[in-house]
């Protein structure tokens, strides 16, 4: 039997887990729906303000991971302790956690992915860039396809370093996540 995945290193995360990037499914709204149906019921009781699909998935004919992403909002009051332990229950691990933010996943395996992978982002209400950025990509097909492309990029130079491929996008996604702001103030509150 091989490793759990909380002992292995990130290096082989990166070689069980690499990037891969396809063109836009229809079906992972249809993910995005069942899963949020799946965790409604876990999640209202527990202050939930909004639940939203977010990332390139949300996004039609961009290139993605076959990873749908989830935002989770709660109250300012809301007890992220609780939604954690509700969330692991339900089937998700911790990836990350910071002061205000925890990130899970589920479709991680100790053999690899499987059919359904999801990434769900934990936040208090309002700190809710990933909405903004995924309408922006959604109004302006330009930026959109821009995006694709660095995306493309970036999984060639870096197909086993999660950690490079997602900073370099940072700058990207920063750039005009903050545009975004500007555009859709007030959208979200």
């Amino acid at each position: 039997m091989g490793k759990n995945l909380s002992d292995m290193t990130n290096e082989e995360l990166w070689q069980l887990f690499p990037i891969e990037l396809c063109a836009h499914r229809e079906n992972w709204a249809d993910q995005y729906a069942r899963e949020e149906a799946r965790l409604l019921p876990v999640l209202s009781p527990l202050h939930l303000v909004r639940i939203s699909h977010v990332g390139s998935t949300a996004v039609d004919g961009i290139c993605a991971k076959p990873i749908v992403d989830i935002l989770v909002e709660l109250e300012k009051q809301g007890d992220m302790a609780a939604v954690e332990s509700a969330l692991i229950r339900a089937g998700y691990r911790v990836m990350s956690r910071e002061p205000g933010r925890i990130s899970f996943n589920r479709g991680y395996t100790e053999e690899g992915f499987t059919d359904e992978v999801f990434h769900l982002h934990l936040r208090f209400c309002g700190d809710n860039d990933e909405l903004c950025f995924r309408d922006l990509l959604r109004d302006r097909p330009d930026v959109a396809h821009q995006y694709g492309k660095l995306k493309k990029s970036l999984k060639n130079k870096h197909t086993y370093n999660r950690d490079a491929y997602t900073d370099g996008k940072t700058e990207f996604i920063r750039r005009y996540t903050d545009e975004a702001k500007e555009m859709y103030r007030g959208r979200y509150d």
